[in-house]
């Protein structure tokens, strides 16, 4: 909707965290170096705070895709635990064995430190990453500190990261915490951005997404720092509300005026710019109302009357012109009787490959054996657009009930699903209402890809690849052998990056090689026909 008003070819503002759109301020360039230095470091720990909103979460996923192939990481996303949970989710992070039930820390530790002792023996490094470590109790904090003793004669065996709110720093103050904070030998803390950084985050965010000229005027820029006060969480969701408002009133520019006008429709009222000490206050109320949002409060009033079908978000929280009698019906109607494995069955299918009724394979390795790859991810339609490919999707029943589903075709806001032997078509709307955004696909890697075609290398994937490159120019292939992936090859790689909304950094990983299959014509199965788009 918004997205084809303004020539955009993705979500500019999702709140994901999208490494696309990571936008490198200086000090968000200073937080990765920190990061990255501390990776090297020999064991011990590093430390990432920052306001909520900052851009803490989106960095960690930039460090994740910059680890090397031996990295072995445990990523803990909810550390309200206890410190043998916490032993107990790494165990699982890192698929090490433990006896069902323990709740020994012996046990679990023992089994830690013969994983890292193994790990090490064939030259691989082991991370665990602990979001939201703020959340942590100080005895848990103590049981990190303790699973950073297990070392080698010449090394510590365990590198931990930790992401946390302001609170976290006062708490690594704590006396009995000394020891702790005395490894800690890499820290920074993120604070918002500023006036000037704020104006070229925007400008970037729509540049990635396939715009290259302003849509927010000087102006609006001007008031959208006063709003958000630099927090980019806050930013997205305001300038969001904002394109929106100027696609219902048919306004080709973001004036002060929608800014002011989306923040009421989040606040319920404009709110008035807070200094920088009430930042915390203000980013606090906002986020809460996103949160409602997210679970479905109509917060809107007439002002936006229509919702991008890309932005689940939007739509739960947007009042629908023309709402059905019963957005639900198509779910009511549907057994969730084994519909996972029904679902893989499905998502086999669209590739001609059988999948085992008894689910006795694990999905990953039959699509290795048939030259495939399994991707999971979280996103929005723009992005299920964006990769073209049958999904299987996560879905929630109305009763709270977890079902999965392939969605097989996409045709302007009408979605074509295979639920076990059923085929349903349904509005993109009605959709929405059920999937949380989590979806796995299949994809085709090039022959001899491993993890990612970097700068330097040789052999039968960058022939292949410089083949594609051919193949989008229009020109014959060029017969060599010992083409090395550099020059021209890397600057059309890139350049095809950017052409796509990617991150232009020549890295060809599963995002650049998708589409690449799309545009080059590869014979995949796909959601809709590009001919007809």
């Amino acid at each position: 909707m918004y997205l084809d008003y303004f020539g955009l070819k993705t979500e500019p503002f999702s709140i994901s965290p999208d490494p696309r759109f990571l936008f490198m301020s200086e000090q968000h360039r200073e937080a990765l170096a920190h990061l990255l230095y501390g990776m090297k470091s020999d064991g011990g720990f590093v430390l990432l705070t920052g306001e909520v909103g900052t851009g803490k979460t989106t960095i960690c996923r930039c460090l994740l895709e910059q680890l090397p192939e031996q990295s072995e990481v445990a990523l803990l996303l909810n550390p309200k635990l206890t410190a043998a949970e916490l032993l107990a989710t790494i165990c699982d992070e890192l698929q090490i064995g433990y006896p069902a039930g323990t709740s020994s820390i012996k046990v679990l530790v023992d089994a830690i430190n013969a994983f890292l002792l193994d790990a090490y023996s064939r030259g691989h490094h082991t991370v665990v990453i602990i979001d939201e470590a703020q959340n942590l109790q100080a005895e848990v904090l103590e049981q990190i500190r303790l699973l950073t003793n297990l070392e080698t004669n010449t090394c510590k065996l365990l590198q931990i990261i930790m992401l946390g709110q302001p609170e976290l720093k006062q708490m690594l103050n704590r006396p009995e915490l000394r020891q702790l904070a005395q490894r800690i030998t890499a820290r920074y803390h993120l604070a918002p951005l500023s006036q000037a950084e704020v104006g070229d985050y925007v400008a970037h965010r729509i540049s990635v997404a396939g715009v290259q000229r302003p849509i927010f005027t000087p102006s609006a820029l001007r008031k959208l720092y006063r709003l958000s006060q630099g927090v980019p969480r806050v930013i997205n969701v305001l300038c969001s509300r904002a394109l929106l408002g100027a696609y219902v009133q048919g306004e080709h520019t973001v004036r002060p005026g929608l800014l002011a006008a989306a923040a009421g429709e989040i606040l319920g009222a404009a709110p008035k710019a807070r200094s920088p000490r009430n930042i915390l206050g203000f980013a606090g109320w906002l986020l809460l109302a996103l949160a409602l949002v997210g679970a479905g409060a109509a917060l809107g009033t007439n002002f936006f009357k229509k919702a991008s079908l890309d932005d689940p978000v939007a739509i739960a929280s947007l009042p629908l012109a023309e709402p059905a009698p019963d957005p639900f019906e198509w779910v009511k109607a549907l057994s969730f009787a084994n519909s996972e494995s029904l679902a893989y069955q499905s998502l086999f299918g669209e590739w001609g490959i059988n999948y085992p009724s008894d689910a006795s394979v694990d999905p990953a390795d039959l699509a290795a054996e048939h030259g495939l790859a399994q991707m999971s991810q979280h996103g929005n339609f723009s992005r299920l657009r964006e990769l073209n490919r049958p999904v299987l999707l996560k879905l929630t029943g109305v009763e709270g009930e977890d079902f999965y589903a392939v969605l097989t075709a996409l045709d302007g806001e009408m979605a074509t699903l295979r639920v076990g032997t059923e085929q349903r078509t349904v509005a993109i709307l009605d959709l929405v209402r059920q999937w949380f955004g989590e979806f796995t696909l299949l994809w085709q890697p090039p022959p001899g890809y491993e993890v990612v075609i970097a700068p330097g290398e040789r052999g039968p994937v960058v022939q292949w690849l410089a083949r594609q490159m051919d193949v989008l120019h229009g020109r014959p292939p060029l017969a060599d052998a010992e083409l090395g992936y550099q020059g021209l090859l890397f600057q059309e790689v890139q350049a095809f990056q950017a052409d796509e909304g990617l991150v232009a950094d020549g890295l060809v990983g599963p995002l650049t090689l998708i589409h690449l299959n799309n545009r080059t014509g590869s014979g995949q199965p796909r959601l809709t026909d590009r001919q007809k788009e």
